[in-house]
C-alpha cells in the first residue's frame, strides 16, 4: 500500500491550467448576461429570475458528471473525457448566445437567449467539474490547499481576461453600441475569442495530465484507511463517513449565504454602476452600454484581488481563520459599492470583494476533499457538494424581485444598489457560520 505522492508544481499547474480557459467563458457569462437581457428588453426587476437557470442546470449536471465520471475508466482517463465533451458544447453555444438579438427571432429573442444561457451553463459545469475532481483524485491531503489555491489563481486570471474583453475590444474600435435589441459587436467578439482560448487551454490539460489508474486509486484508498485507524476497515469507514458528512453539511451552510451574496452582485452590479456613475437605467443608451463594459473592468479588478489573495491563502496555518477574514473583507467591499459614484473609485471595493471570492474557490473544496480523503466516490461527493453552490443561487434568484422591491427598487429604481448592501450582510453571516465547521486539523 502506498500513499499519494507529492506532486511537483508543474504537475499541480497542469491539472488546473484548463480552468483558465473555462473561467473565461464563465466570466463572460457572469459579467454580460444581465446586460444582454436588458438589451433584449427584459425589465430590471425581472432579470433576477433568469439567474435561476445556471444553478438549476448545475444541480442537475454536476452530480451526474460526478456520478458517471466515477465509473468512467478508459484510455483517455476518468475525468478528462467529460472535460472534452463539456468544452465542445460550450464553444458551439458561445457562438450563438451573443447573436440572440439578430437572428430574426423578434419576440422569441429572449426565449432563445434563455435556452442558450441554459446550454452554456450546462456545458461550463461539465467542463469545470473535472478540474475539481482531479485535484480530489490526484493530490494528497498535504498539498490540497496549495492545489486549490493554484486553481483559484488560474480561475481568477481567466476571469480577468473574460471580464476586460468587451471593454478592450471597444477600446480598439470594435462597435460598443448596436441597434435596439441587438448585442454589440464588442460582446459578440469577446465570446468568439473566449471560445478559442478555452479550446487551447483545455487541450493543454488533456495532453499534459495522466490520471491515476483504478489499481493506483485503490492502493491510495487502502493507505488512507490504515492511516486513519488501526481498527478494522469497516468500522473505520463508518466513522470516517459520519465525520465527513458532518463537515460537508457545515461547509454547505457557509456556502448558502456566500453564494446568495455573489448572485446579487452578478445580477445588480450593471444597474447599480449605470445609475450611480452614468446616471441612466435606459438599456438602449450609450451610458448603459458603457456601464456594462465597466462591469467587466470592476469584475477584472475583483479577479486581481482574488489572484493576489489566493497567494496569501496557503500561508494561513488555520483554514478557518483565513476563511473568516476573507469573507469579512469581502463584506466590507459589498457594503461600500452603493455609495461610490466615481468609476475608478469602484476599483477599491471590488478589489476587496475579490478576497472573499478567492477563499470561496479554495477553502470549501479543501475542507470537503480532506474530509472525504480515500473515498471511492470523490466525483459523486463533489458533484453533490456543488448543489451547495447551486441551491443558494436558485433561492437568491427566486427571492430577487421581492427583495428588490423591499429595498425600494420598484418604487425608486435608483436604490437597486441596496441589493449589494444586502449581499455584504449575507457574507458576514457566512463568516460567522465558519465557526461551526469541524475541520479535523483546525477545530
Amino acid at each position: 500500500m502506498k500513499a499519494k505522492p507529492d506532486l511537483k508544481f508543474n504537475q499541480l499547474w497542469n491539472i488546473s491550467f484548463g480552468f483558465f480557459g473555462v473561467q473565461i467563458a464563465f466570466a463572460l457569462q457572469q459579467a454580460n448576461i444581465s446586460g444582454i437581457f436588458s438589451t433584449l428588453g427584459v425589465d430590471l426587476d425581472k432579470i433576477g429570475y433568469f439567474w435561476i437557470v445556471p444553478p438549476l442546470m448545475g444541480m442537475i449536471v454536476q452530480p451526474l458528471v460526478g456520478l458517471f465520471s466515477d465509473k468512467t475508466w478508459n484510455r483517455f482517463g476518468r475525468r478528462l473525457p467529460w472535460l472534452i465533451v463539456g468544452t465542445l458544447i460550450a464553444i458551439l453555444v458561445m457562438t450563438f448566445l451573443p447573436n440572440s438579438g439578430n437572428l430574426g427571432l423578434a419576440a422569441n429573442a429572449v426565449f432563445f437567449c434563455v435556452v442558450m444561457f441554459m446550454l452554456l451553463d450546462t456545458s461550463i459545469n461539465m467542463a469545470m467539474q473535472p478540474f475539481k475532481m482531479m485535484v480530489g483524485d490526484m493530490v494528497n491531503e498535504k498539498q490540497k490547499a496549495k492545489a486549490y489555491s493554484i486553481q483559484s489563481l488560474l480561475c481568477n486570471a481567466g476571469s480577468f481576461v473574460g471580464n476586460i474583453a468587451p471593454f478592450a475590444l471597444a477600446a480598439i474600435g470594435i462597435a460598443n453600441v448596436a441597434a435596439p435589441g441587438v448585442i454589440p459587436d464588442s460582446v459578440k467578439w469577446s465570446f468568439y475569442i473566449g471560445a478559442g482560448i478555452m479550446v487551447i487551454c483545455v487541450l493543454y490539460t488533456f495532453f499534459n495530465v495522466k490520471e491515476y489508474s483504478p489499481q493506483q486509486m485503490m492502493e491510495f484508498r487502502e493507505a488512507t484507511l490504515v492511516e486513519e485507524s488501526a481498527l478494522d476497515e469497516t468500522a473505520t469507514s463508518k466513522k470516517h463517513s459520519k465525520k465527513s458528512v458532518k463537515v460537508f453539511i457545515e461547509v454547505a451552510i457557509v456556502q448558502f449565504f456566500c453564494w446568495i451574496a455573489f448572485t446579487y452582485m452578478w445580477t445588480y452590479t450593471n444597474a447599480t454602476i449605470a445609475n450611480n456613475v452614468w446616471g441612466t437605467l435606459d438599456a438602449a443608451s450609450e451610458g448603459f452600454q458603457n456601464a456594462r463594459n465597466w462591469v467587466g473592468i470592476v469584475f477584472a479588478v475583483q479577479s486581481v484581488g482574488s489572484i493576489l489573495w489566493a497567494m496569501v491563502l496557503p500561508k494561513f496555518k488555520n483554514i478557518k481563520v483565513g476563511y473568516i477574514i476573507s469573507l469579512l473583507i469581502g463584506a466590507a467591499g459589498f457594503a461600500w459599492v452603493p455609495y461610490v459614484h466615481h468609476q475608478y473609485l469602484l476599483f477599491v471595493p471590488y478589489f476587496l470583494i475579490g478576497f472573499a471570492w478567492a477563499a470561496m474557490l479554495a477553502y470549501p473544496f479543501t475542507l470537503v476533499t480532506n474530509a472525504f480523503e480515500g473515498s471511492k466516490r470523490m466525483g459523486t461527493v463533489l458533484g453533490i457538494f456543488n448543489c451547495s453552490i447551486c441551491l443558494p443561487q436558485i433561492v437568491a434568484a427566486s427571492l430577487s424581485e421581492k427583495l428588490y422591491n423591499i429595498v425600494g427598487g420598484k418604487l425608486v429604481p435608483e436604490s437597486n444598489g441596496n441589493m449589494l448592501l444586502l449581499a455584504g450582510i449575507l457574507l458576514v453571516v457566512g463568516a460567522v457560520c465558519v465557526f461551526i465547521i469541524e475541520d479535523k486539523k483546525h477545530k
